[in-house]
């Protein structure tokens, strides 16, 4: 899930941005890696739910597991319109204008939500490890999950930073490039 929502989908983010060539291009790599998100996430969670229901665990009693839900169904919903609205069969022009605020808004509150998930789910990882004694407060296994934890919220707020600094991204613009 982390490497669906987290990494490919920053990548699919950023698309736009770094890949270089046409914008049907950039659109087709951008829909693809978050189909790719969202089939690693449906993965994950069918795997999570298996491994609850081997080990006889209640499913959806933690803050993480709401949020990742809630993820990955909201997630699935934005692929799907996002599919239908700017790939096929597409939505008129003036539609597609009036909807790509709000498709770019909820891409980045999903991005945002998929790392606050994946930070409470280190969180809650390493309390049931210290509540179980497997692990001590200070230990080496308790600091890396915290430094993950840091190093998530960075890698989000330099993604967030790179989509929205014009810089990059309007190059091609005054280079001519079409679509």
């Amino acid at each position: 899930m982390l490497i669906g929502l987290v990494v490919l989908n920053a990548e699919a983010l950023l698309a736009y941005k770094t890949v270089p060539g046409t914008k049907k291009l950039k659109k087709l790599v951008h829909i693809t890696l978050q189909f790719l998100a969202m089939f690693l996430s449906l993965v994950g969670l069918w795997a999570v739910w298996k491994f609850h229901d081997e080990k006889e665990i209640d499913h959806l009693y933690t803050l993480h597991s709401w949020l990742g839900l809630s993820c990955i169904i909201i997630f699935s919903l934005q692929w799907a319109a996002g599919f239908l609205t700017f790939w096929y069969p597409g939505g008129s022009r003036s539609n597609r204008a009036s909807l790509l605020p709000w498709h770019v808004f909820l891409g980045v509150f999903l991005y945002v939500l998929a790392i606050a998930t994946s930070v409470t789910g280190l969180l809650e990882k390493s309390i049931f490890m210290q509540s179980a004694k497997m692990i001590g407060r200070f230990s080496t296994e308790a600091m890396l999950m915290n430094s993950l934890g840091m190093m998530l919220i960075l890698l989000g707020a330099l993604v967030i930073l790179a989509i929205f600094n014009p810089g990059a991204g309007k190059i091609d613009t005054y280079r001519g490039s079409s679509e």
